[in-house]
């Protein structure tokens, strides 16, 4: 029988570009602790269908600035009053940034091929397709959140308390990682 667990942290952000293994680790988490999860990706994906846009084709540039702001929000609001929820969204480290009581995690993979290869795979396109979308949706966001908010690079490790490559590390050993420094005993 497991004892009673009391996290270092309130709360865990996990951010990440795409196909960095940000869902994987996050079900991984909610399966594990049993806390919130909130997926700000499936909040715009959503969106983007009641709005008739592609995401993959069309960007974070289709989306208004005010329902970016919305968003980003309402991500702020979590971050500062709800405990025991794993946020996972591009931007959720660098919101709490300032929050000493979030673990903020931050998944690269070292290497791209790797995440043209998972974005192929898991949406059925080509190479050549996924390397499009990559490009594309990440350039778009960049170019939308700077534009809102300053010209910061929002993945920099300074703003994170944990970053994981996952070209290095498999989705079990990346858990591990995270469950270590909230103090889980697993």
């Amino acid at each position: 029988m497991q004892t009673q667990f009391h996290p270092k942290y309130r709360l865990i952000t996990v951010s990440g570009k795409i196909a960095v293994g940000t869902t994987t680790l996050t079900k991984n988490l909610v399966r594990t602790l049993g806390w919130e999860h909130i997926n700000i990706g499936t909040i715009q994906r959503q969106f983007d269908k009641k709005n008739k846009i592609h995401e993959n084709e069309q960007g974070a540039l289709s989306r208004s600035d005010e329902h970016e702001k919305e968003i980003d929000d309402a991500t702020e609001q979590v971050l500062k009053t709800r405990k025991k929820i794993i946020y996972e969204a591009w931007l959720a480290g660098f919101f709490a940034r300032n929050h000493k009581d979030i673990l903020k995690v931050l998944l690269v993979c070292s290497h791209d091929d790797i995440r043209v290869d998972r974005v192929a795979n898991r949406d059925n396109v080509s190479v050549k397709q996924a390397k499009q979308w990559i490009k594309q949706r990440e350039e778009e966001n960049i170019t939308k959140w700077q534009k809102l908010y300053g010209n910061y690079d929002f993945w920099h490790n300074k703003y994170f308390d944990l970053v994981i490559d996952t070209y290095k590390t498999g989705p079990l050993e990346t858990l591990g990682k995270v469950l270590d420094k909230i103090g889980y005993d697993h």
